[in-house]
C-alpha cells in the first residue's frame, strides 16, 4: 500500500522513516497534510533519507534512475498537500520536499511516462527473460537426455562385464576343483601303502621288544624317579647329582637296549617317521578336502544364491600363502618323503645279538650310584630344613617387635589430636574478634607456630609409620617366603626319601644279579 498523496512510499517503508505515533490513516485520495503517516516531526529534512529511497528494494535495477524529487516549478501552492515551507520544532536544516505525482505536474505522455511505477519492465525485457527460459529448458532437457543415454550403455556394458567375470570365475574354479581332486587321490594312495608298511614294522617290534623286556624294569624305575622329582618345586629344581645319576642311569639302559636291538632302534625310528609323514599327508589331506568343500560351494554360488552378501573391501585382502606352484610342490614333497620312508623300512630286517650278560654289571652299577645320590641329596634337604625352620622363629620375633613399635607410633599420632584441636580452635576462636582487636600479636604468632610444629611432627611419625609397615611387610613377606621355602624343602624331601628311595629298596630283576655273579 502506498501513500498517494505524499510521499510515494510503502506502508513499511515509511515506517523506517516514521517511528512516532501516528493519529490519522491515510486515505487513497484524501489529503495528507502532516496528518498522515509523516507526522509533524518528519517533515524536518533528515540526513541519508534520498540514500534510503534509492535503495528500497521496490526499486529495480533495470528501471531508468527517475530524476530527483523535488518541487516542481510550475505547480501551483494550491496543489501542495503540504506546506512546503514548513520546518519542525528543533529542526537544523531544510524540510523535504515531496511533488505530488498525481496533479503536481502538465498531464501529457512524457510526464505519464516519467511518473510511471519503477518496478515494470520493458517488452524486450519479458521477451528476452522468456526466450533465455525456453533455451535453458531445451538445453537442460537435452542434457538429461544426454545423461540417460550414458547411463543406459554404461548398464549394459557393466552387466556384460559382470556376467563374463562370473563365468570366467566359474570357469577357473572348476579347474582348481580338478586338480584338487587328482592330489586328494595320490594321497589317499600312498596314506592305504603307508598304513600297510607300518603294520609290518609294528609286528617286528614286537618281536624285538620281548627279547629286550628285563630292562624295560630297571628303567621305567629310573624314569619314574625323573618324573617324580620334577614334581618339586621352586628352587630346590635344581639339576642336582641324584638327578645326573639317574639320567646316567637311564642313558647306560638305553645304551644297552640300542646294542641288544639296534634294529629294533631304526624299527622305532622308522615308525616316528612314519607317523610324522603319515601326519602330514593326513593333514594335506584334510586340507584339500576343507578347499574342495568350499570350492565347490563358490562353484555353486549364483546371483539367486540365498547366502550371498556384501564384503566390502574383500578384494583389498590377500590372505594366500602360496601360488599354483608351490601348492603342488607342497604335495609332491610331501608324497616323495613318504615313498623314500616305505622303501627304506622294507630293508630294515637283521638278526638281533644277545648282550644281556655284558649289560649286567653296568646296569648295577648305575643303579647303586643313583641310590648313593639320592641319599645324599636326603641328607643336604634335612639340615636345609633346619636352617630354615631356625631363621623363621628369629623372624617372628622380629615381627612380634616390629608390631609393638607400630601401636607405639599410632599411639603418639592418636594423642597429638588433641593439641592439634585446641590450637586450631583456639586460632578460629580469635578470628570471631571484633575490628581492630584482630590484632597479629605474639599470641596469633604462637598458635600458628603450634599448629605447624603440631603438624610437622605429625608428618614425622606418619613418614616412620609408613616406614615401620614397610619393614613389617618386608618381615611378613620374608616369613612367607621361609614358609613357602620350608613347604618347598618338605615336599623335595618327600619326594626323594618316599618316592624315589622307596622304589629303589630291591634291583627289580633277579636275572641280572645272577647274570653277574656268574660274569
Amino acid at each position: 500500500m502506498y501513500c498517494m498523496n505524499a510521499c510515494n512510499l510503502p506502508y513499511s517503508d515509511v515506517n523506517k522513516i516514521d517511528q512516532g505515533p501516528r493519529t490519522k490513516s491515510c486515505g487513497w485520495t484524501g489529503e495528507c497534510r502532516g496528518e498522515g503517516w509523516i507526522s509533524k516531526t518528519d517533515r524536518c529534512s533528515r540526513p541519508g533519507v534520498e540514500s534510503l529511497l534509492r535503495t528500497l528494494p521496490w526499486r529495480h535495477a533495470l528501471v531508468q534512475r527517475p530524476p530527483e524529487t523535488s518541487v516542481y516549478s510550475g505547480m501551483s501552492k494550491e496543489y501542495c498537500l503540504y506546506d512546503s515551507g514548513y520546518a519542525g520544532d528543533g529542526c537544523p536544516t531544510e524540510p523535504l520536499k515531496f511533488p505530488n505525482l498525481v496533479t503536481g505536474f502538465n498531464v501529457n505522455a512524457a510526464h505519464a511516462s516519467r511518473t510511471a511505477l519503477y518496478t515494470r519492465y520493458s517488452p524486450s525485457d519479458w521477451q528476452a527473460n522468456n526466450a533465455m527460459l525456453y533455451n535453458g529448458t531445451d538445453c537442460t532437457r537435452n542434457t538429461a537426455e544426454l545423461v540417460r543415454a550414458e547411463a543406459l550403455r554404461l548398464v549394459r556394458e557393466t552387466d556384460d562385464k559382470s556376467s563374463r567375470g562370473q563365468m570366467d570365475s566359474g570357469k577357473k574354479l572348476g579347474e582348481r576343483l580338478t586338480d584338487i581332486n587328482y592330489w586328494k587321490q595320490e594321497i589317499m594312495k600312498e596314506l592305504d601303502l603307508k598304513v600297510h608298511e607300518s603294520h609290518k614294522l609294528l609286528e617286528t617290534r614286537q618281536t624285538l621288544e620281548r627279547m629286550i623286556k628285563e630292562l624295560d624294569g630297571p628303567l621305567h624305575i629310573a624314569q619314574e624317579n625323573l618324573y617324580s622329582r620334577e614334581s618339586r618345586q621352586g628352587v630346590d629344581l635344581v639339576h642336582d647329582a641324584a638327578e645326573q645319576a639317574l639320567l646316567c642311569e637311564i642313558e647306560t639302559i638305553r645304551n644297552w637296549q640300542k646294542k641288544l636291538c639296534q634294529q629294533l632302534d631304526g624299527i622305532n625310528t622308522h615308525l616316528a617317521q612314519g607317523r610324522a609323514s603319515r601326519h602330514e599327508l593326513e593333514r594335506d589331506l584334510q586340507r584339500k578336502e576343507q578347499a574342495y568343500q568350499i570350492d565347490t560351494g563358490a562353484a555353486q554360488l549364483n546371483n539367486n544364491s540365498k547366502d550371498i552378501a556384501f564384503h566390502s573391501g574383500i578384494e583389498k585382502v590377500d590372505p594366500t600363502v602360496s601360488i599354483p606352484e608351490t601348492w603342488s610342490g607342497f604335495t609332491e614333497a610331501l608324497l616323495k618323503r613318504s615313498k623314500l620312508e616305505r622303501a627304506t623300512a622294507q630293508k630294515v630286517h637283521a638278526a638281533i645279538d644277545n648282550l644281556l650278560v655284558q649289560a649286567a654289571n653296568e646296569c648295577w652299577s648305575a643303579w647303586n650310584n643313583s641310590n648313593n645320590a639320592l641319599t645324599l641329596r636326603v641328607a643336604e634337604l634335612l639340615d636345609a630344613k633346619n636352617k630354615i625352620t631356625c631363621h623363621l622363629s628369629k623372624v617372628q620375633q622380629e615381627l612380634y617387635d616390629m608390631e609393638k613399635h607400630m601401636e607405639i607410633i599410632r599411639k603418639s599420632i592418636e594423642d597429638k589430636a588433641p593439641s592439634l584441636k585446641v590450637a586450631q580452635t583456639r586460632l578460629e576462636r580469635r578470628t570471631h574478634r571484633p575490628d581492630i582487636e584482630l590484632c597479629r600479636d605474639e599470641a596469633q604468632f604462637r598458635l600458628v607456630s603450634e599448629i605447624q610444629d603440631i603438624n610437622e611432627t605429625l608428618e614425622q611419625l606418619q613418614r616412620k609409620l609408613v616406614e615401620v609397615e614397610a619393614a613389617h611387610q618386608q618381615l611378613l613377606k620374608t616369613k612367607a617366603c621361609l614358609e613357602h621355602d620350608l613347604k618347598i624343602k618338605a615336599n623335595s624331601l618327600f619326594i626323594d626319601r618316599e618316592k624315589c628311595l622307596g622304589l629303589r629298596k630291591s634291583f627289580p630283576i633277579s636275572s641280572f644279579v645272577t647274570q653277574r655273579q656268574t660274569c
